[in-house]
């Protein structure tokens, strides 16, 4: 999957300026699929020369001109074709997995304080999709997007405390 199918998909739920598509991202698609508002600019731009997209000026009285997108025809034919593929495998990427696995004798002390921050950053996160949910939860694709969020976050939290009370075990056992 690229970015492009991503910021289509967004686009998907209504018109949006770059602003309106960076902010909606950052609700419902950043934390599954990153991208900085800069990345999501210079992709509105390639949408649009390739036809997926297009753009209208609007006039703001007190505030810059801004452009917002609309998914073209091409552009739902493009979406739906993705949406119809089937999709690969999710591969796990995470640093602090690495950090784990190349740990030696005396780095306990700085892992279950990397710990800590993995495990408050989930419970954040469970906390803001479980907002998400009571805001949003009646359509299918947030409802079960912001399902799967809530399950990730759930086992992350649950496996952050086991790593926790083993590094803990280390550490006191040293």
């Amino acid at each position: 999957m690229s970015l492009r199918h991503a910021v289509l998909a967004a686009l998907s739920r209504g018109e949006a300026s770059g602003y309106e598509l960076a902010k909606r991202f950052d609700v419902a698609v950043a934390d599954f699929w990153s991208a900085t508002p800069q990345q999501l600019y210079r992709d509105l731009e390639r949408l649009e020369r390739d036809g997926l997209v297009e753009a209208r000026v609007v006039e703001q009285s007190r505030r810059p001109t801004k452009r917002v997108f609309t998914l073209t025809e091409a552009g739902r034919r493009a979406l739906r074709e993705f949406v119809r593929e089937p999709a690969r495998p999710a591969a796990i990427r995470d640093e602090f997995l690495v950090k784990l696995q190349a740990a030696g004798p005396g780095d306990a002390g700085a892992l279950i304080v990397a710990s800590e921050a993995r495990l408050a950053r989930s419970r954040e996160k469970l906390a803001r999709y479980e907002r998400l949910l009571a805001e949003n939860g009646d359509e299918p694709g947030p409802y079960l997007t912001l399902m799967a969020g809530i399950m990730y976050e759930q086992q992350n939290i649950r496996w952050t405390e086991l790593v926790l009370q083993r590094l803990r075990d280390e550490e006191g056992a040293a």
